[in-house]
């Protein structure tokens, strides 16, 4: 499931993380890669122990906890706490996978990699190429999305940032643990939960509504691991 998810960020706070951030201390983003990353990642990353990084990345984890369409959608398990790369010049990051498993900084707990989300703290029109692009069965998918808003994929797919042609691009990224691990089961549950508090917003909590949510809930506790 590819899910755009807008304002995680309003926009004043989006704006004040990034005026945060372009003050930090940026370093060359292969520091953190793995081997076959590394051979195709040119790009500028905040080390995780950068204070900036840390304040930054604790309002957005605030701001997932609030934002009840991530929750859904990713049933969140662990989150690793965000990081942040920086473009510009040409910079890029070609093909790869995302580890399947990454380490918790800061506490060295595992964490399985089911979801890998992306959000901007630049406008699209504000640089020229650095698009994300996200291949599934579906084929290519280019995303470009505005300061503040999210995209979430599955942490399985081959991805790429194409290279930054004019201005810069600045973002946040990081992974999810799901407590449901398989991609489609969760994809039904985030449908089936949508169109619940679609009733239930138009005709309230009626017989529907209450069957739906009975459906729902039985299907998490098959599918949850907790």
């Amino acid at each position: 499931m590819l899910l755009h998810i807008p304002n995680v960020l309003d926009r004043e706070t989006a704006l004040a993380c990034r005026e945060r951030l372009a003050g930090a201390g940026w370093v060359d983003g292969r520091i953190t890669s793995g081997t076959q990353s590394a051979q195709v990642k040119r790009n500028l990353q905040l080390p995780t122990e950068d204070p900036v990084s840390q304040d930054v990345a604790n309002v957005i984890l605030r701001a997932l906890e609030q934002n009840g369409v991530f929750f859904s959608a990713a049933l969140p398990k662990k989150v690793v706490p965000p990081q942040f790369n920086y473009h510009e010049g040409g910079m890029h990051f070609g093909n790869h996978v995302d580890n399947a498993v990454r380490t918790m900084p800061g506490t060295g707990e595992w964490v399985r990699t089911d979801l890998s989300a992306t959000l901007f703290f630049t406008d699209p029109d504000e640089y020229d190429g650095g698009d994300l692009v996200i291949e599934d069965t579906y084929g290519l998918h280019a995303v470009k999305l505005a300061a503040g808003d999210l995209i979430l994929y599955p942490s399985t797919s081959l991805h790429r940032v194409e290279p930054v042609t004019r201005g810069a691009r600045m973002v946040a990224f990081f992974w999810v643990q799901s407590m449901v691990r398989d991609d489609a089961q969760r994809g039904l549950l985030f449908d089936l939960d949508t169109n619940i508090r679609d009733i239930r917003n138009r005709h309230g909590e009626d017989a529907a509504a209450v069957g739906l949510t009975n459906v729902y809930h039985n299907l998490l506790r098959q599918w949850v691991e907790v």
